[in-house]
């Protein structure tokens, strides 16, 4: 039986982009893709499926890409970004721990966020659907973008509590909390959702992301309509589509 350490992860991929979603939209990032993922969401688009190979990008921004065996250790992931870093300096905003989920990798994380942030802030993208995991690493995070889950796009109930508590849990390190929104999407949810917002997080921007699905568009109308009925609760709400996926990036 193979052993593996509890500093060697399951990675989808790693590879260096520009964000194209939410308050980052546009910025230089490192992306580290954990496996697996505690949801099933309709309109997920994300193969994070566990898998024996990792692929990673040779050179940043390339698009040339190499497998790596699974499990993957730190130090080789350490070397990887100082690659990266080092061809290209100040380029990267952060480095975006993404999935999946990555909190329900948290020992994972717990082993691996305290020396990747000597490198680059960490920005972690998750379902905030697990608070407990949250805290368990949130010393090691310097933003997080929040996904809350509408029963309406991801055809599951939503976790109102869990996303409550992840937000209660969040606090000052919560960059935005993004609404993946389609036309079925209801003004009674995102009212609820913004509500929950306004109650339990600090100053934060909500993101209402039209779906990307297939053969569907989200009518300019009906983002107006959701968009005045958050902006009555909360702050800042911006529309803000996924952009690399007009600009064909990973």
């Amino acid at each position: 039986m193979q052993v593996i350490q509890p500093t060697d992860g399951r990675l989808i991929e790693i590879f260096s982009s520009i964000q194209g979603e939410g308050p980052l939209v546009g910025f230089r990032q490192i992306f580290i893709r954990v496996s697996g993922c505690n949801l099933d969401c309709h309109y997920c688009d994300t193969d994070f499926q566990p898998s024996s190979l990792c692929k990673v990008e040779a050179i940043p921004g390339s698009g040339k890409t190499e497998l790596w065996s699974n499990p993957v250790s730190l130090d080789r992931v350490a070397a990887q970004i100082d690659q990266f870093t080092g061809r290209h300096p100040g380029l990267h905003h952060s480095i975006s721990i993404t999935g999946g989920e990555p909190l329900a990798s948290v020992v994972l994380l717990e082993n691996w966020l305290p020396r990747l942030k000597q490198k680059l802030p960490i920005h972690l993208e998750t379902n905030g659907t697990l608070p407990m995991q949250l805290a368990r690493v949130i010393h090691d995070i310097d933003l997080i973008s929040m996904d809350f889950k509408l029963a309406s796009v991801c055809k599951a109930a939503t976790p109102w509590d869990e996303h409550r508590k992840f937000l209660q849990t969040a606090g000052n390190k919560l960059l935005c909390v993004k609404l993946v929104v389609s036309n079925s999407s209801t003004i009674e949810e995102v009212e609820l959702a913004a509500r929950i917002m306004q109650e339990s997080a600090s100053v934060a921007d909500l993101i209402l992301q039209p779906a990307t699905i297939a053969g569907q568009t989200v009518s300019a109308r009906h983002l107006f309509s959701l968009q005045e009925c958050a902006a009555r609760i909360v702050p800042s709400v911006r529309i803000i589509p996924q952009t690399h996926r007009w600009l064909g990036l990973l």
